[in-house]
């Protein structure tokens, strides 16, 4: 007799990336054993009947902000940001495609023969049939983060959380890293992440998710098969509501 399959709290979910969660251990670029690891956990969760939307960064091959701080026009900058974060999408995609996952990339920026425009209900369809969506080109605008993507795309396709994977546990009240004696939060309030400036996401994607009532998780994506306890509803990481 086979396993009981678990109940899912969420059903719609919004899955934020970063970019350096693709470089592994190697300080720059994609990783291909972690791109499949990611991959395998993905499929996981989807085989339960979630439907996975991803909002990936492009942090591992060029940071537009710290370009722009270095010399670079900050808007041509922020495009070339936009780029990369194509380039891990097709990397992800490739990835759970192999594994049998159908997946489609929507690009901001129109790049028609590698991946699709982003279209609000193109989107929902593809999540209704069962595609993993993954959104690329961050809004498609400079001086916009993905982490703000994320939470617009989110509010878009109405994901009822927004998942945002990380390399520590949650949202501390200073760097764990650092900071040996460092308090996680297991929940708090969208102001309180805005008055103490913590760094979980950046204050226009925490005021919209607050003006919305879009609910976040943030939780160690190192830690394998966090992303299902997290849909089934186990207590971990942090939550911001």
């Amino acid at each position: 007799m086979s396993d009981k399959a678990p109940s899912l709290k969420f059903k719609r979910v919004l899955l934020k990336l970063s970019g350096e969660a693709l470089m592994g251990d190697q300080g720059f670029g994609i990783d291909p054993h972690v791109v499949v690891r990611i991959a395998a956990e993905l499929k996981d969760v989807h085989s339960l009947g979630v439907q996975i939307a991803i909002v990936i960064g492009g942090g591992n091959i060029f940071r537009g902000i710290k370009a722009s701080a270095e010399g670079f026009d900050r808007v041509a900058a922020d495009h070339m940001g936009m780029l990369a974060t194509l380039i891990n999408a097709l990397a992800l995609q490739d990835a759970l495609e192999k594994m049998d996952v159908y997946t489609r990339v929507q690009s901001a920026i129109e790049m028609k023969e590698v991946a699709e425009m982003f279209i609000r209900r193109r989107a929902i369809r593809h999540l209704e049939k069962n595609r993993v969506v993954i959104f690329a080109a961050g809004t498609g605008n400079p001086y916009f983060s993905t982490d703000t993507t994320a939470a617009l795309r989110a509010m878009e396709i109405k994901a009822e959380v927004i998942l945002k994977a990380t390399k520590v546990d949650g949202i501390y009240d200073a760097d764990p890293v650092k900071v040996a004696n460092a308090k996680l939060y297991p929940e708090i309030s969208y102001i309180d992440v805005l008055t103490q400036g913590l760094g979980v996401m950046d204050s226009t994607a925490i005021s919209l998710c607050k003006d919305n009532g879009v609910p976040i998780i943030v939780f160690n994506m190192k830690s394998k098969g966090n992303i299902k306890r997290v849909i089934i509803g186990e207590k971990i990481g942090s939550l911001v509501h």
